[in-house]
C-alpha cells in the first residue's frame, strides 16, 4: 500500500484481489487527517477513480476540509479494469448489445469485497451515511447499486451518466423511449426509496446525438427525464434532487473537476 499526506488528506492507494472480478481492483481511500470525531464521517465511493486521480482530487477534497465547506467524508476511488464496459451497468442484466454482463460480479466485489475491507481496514464501525457516484457509465452503474440498495447507500451522484442504457436498439422501429431506457424503466416500476437524494450533472457539449430532434442533447434529455421518473415517484428538485447543467460542460475529466466541488458541498456541506 502507498500512502501520501501533501494534500491534508491521507491518500492510500491499494490492489484489492477480487475472487468475483478475476483480478486486482485499483483503489485509492482519501481520508482527513485528524478526525475530531469519527461518529461524523461519512464513506463516498466513486467509479472511475483513476480520474479522481487525474484531477487532483486530494488537494480539491483537502481543501474543501480545510476551509470547513464540508464535514469529514471519507472518499473511495475504484479504478475501472479493462472490461469496464461490462463491469459497469445494471445488475438486472446487460444491455441490446450485451455490455454490462458483469454487473453482478462487481455488485458482489463492491458488498461482499470492498465494504468489508473499508470497514476492518479503518476499523469503522459505521458511517454517518453511504453515498456512491460515478462518472458517465460509472454513474450509471453507481445510481444502479445505490437504487437498489437504499438500505446501504442514502446517495447517488450522477455526472454525464450513460443514461440512455437501452434493451432496444434506437434505430429499430418499435424503439420506445419510455420503454426501452432500462434505467428509467427499473425507476418507475420500484417503490420509493425513503430518504434518498441524487445529485446529476450534465454539460451542455457533453455529446452532439439528439435522436428525438427536439432541440436538446440526449445526455440532458435521458437526465432530464430520469428526474421526472423520481418526480412522478414523490422526489421533489431543491428537496430531493439537484441538477446541475454546465454551458460549457463536455464528457470529460475536466468538466467533473468542475461538477465535484457543488455536488460534495451540496451532499456534504456545512
Amino acid at each position: 500500500m502507498q500512502t501520501d499526506t501533501s494534500s491534508g488528506v491521507l491518500v492510500e492507494t491499494t490492489a484489492l484481489p477480487s475472487e468475483f472480478l478475476h483480478r486486482d481492483v485499483t483503489v485509492q481511500f482519501y481520508l482527513p487527517v485528524n478526525i475530531a470525531r469519527p461518529d461524523e464521517l461519512s464513506l463516498l465511493l466513486i467509479n472511475d477513480g483513476q480520474d479522481l486521480a487525474a484531477m487532483g482530487f486530494d488537494k480539491m477534497i483537502g481543501y474543501l476540509l480545510h476551509q470547513e465547506k464540508v464535514w469529514p467524508l471519507l472518499c473511495v476511488g475504484i479504478h475501472c479494469g479493462e472490461d469496464r464496459k461490462n463491469e459497469y451497468g445494471m445488475v438486472s442484466g446487460p444491455d441490446f448489445k450485451g455490455r454490462g454482463a458483469k454487473a453482478k460480479e462487481y455488485s458482489r466485489f463492491i458488498f461482499e469485497e470492498l465494504m468489508p475491507y473499508v470497514y476492518s481496514h479503518y476499523k469503522i464501525s459505521s458511517f454517518k451515511e453511504r453515498a456512491f457516484a460515478g462518472f458517465s457509465l460509472g454513474g450509471l452503474s453507481a445510481f444502479d447499486l445505490a437504487w437498489n440498495n437504499p438500505d446501504v447507500f442514502s446517495k447517488a451522484g450522477v455526472f454525464s451518466g450513460s443514461l440512455w442504457w437501452r434493451s432496444k436498439d434506437k434505430t429499430e422501429k418499435d424503439y420506445q423511449e419510455k420503454k426501452d431506457r432500462m434505467l428509467h424503466r427499473m425507476v418507475r416500476e420500484s417503490d420509493y426509496r425513503t430518504g434518498m437524494k441524487f445529485f446529476f450533472e450534465c454539460g451542455e457539449l457533453d455529446e452532439t446525438e439528439d435522436r428525438n430532434r427536439n432541440g436538446v442533447i440526449d445526455s440532458i434529455d435521458d437526465t432530464i427525464d430520469l428526474m421526472r421518473a423520481l418526480v412522478e415517484k414523490g422526489y421533489l428538485e431543491g428537496r430531493d434532487m439537484k441538477y446541475l447543467q454546465l454551458a460549457d460542460g463536455r464528457h470529460d475529466v475536466p468538466t467533473w473537476a468542475k461538477a465535484l466541488p457543488p455536488f460534495l458541498k451540496w451532499g456534504w456541506g456545512k
